[in-house]
């Protein structure tokens, strides 16, 4: 009895691995990264400039100061104040920002809050 080996042809097997390394480029290629910078923070400062909102700005410190926004960089803002002299304020500086009427209704949330 005569056998005959089947062996698998190797040129298929070659085909299929560079398309599948093919496929895998393309998929890393197509991934984007998620992007660095949404815009909301812009959008909610130049809607608070735009409308001369009052805000209180709560420094790391717990220090509260009052005024409102004139203009901003990626660093820091710039405070105008009614009766005091205006403020360049570090972003890194600050706590939280709030609209001056809202400010009430939270004031003894939060563990860190004295």
């Amino acid at each position: 009895m005569n056998r005959k080996l089947i062996r698998p042809d190797l040129s298929e097997i070659k085909e299929r691995m560079s398309q599948d390394k093919e496929r895998e480029k393309e998929a890393i290629h197509k991934r984007t990264h998620p992007p660095t910078d949404t815009f909301a923070e812009s959008y909610y400062y130049l809607k608070q400039m735009n409308k001369k909102t009052p805000m209180a700005v709560v420094y790391t410190d717990g220090q509260v100061v009052e005024g409102y926004i004139e203009w901003y960089d990626r660093n820091c803002i710039k405070l105008n104040r009614d009766g005091a002299p205006n403020l360049l304020i570090y972003k890194a500086g600050i706590r939280c920002l709030y609209k001056v009427g809202e400010g009430s209704e939270t004031e003894g949330a939060g563990p860190d809050r004295k």
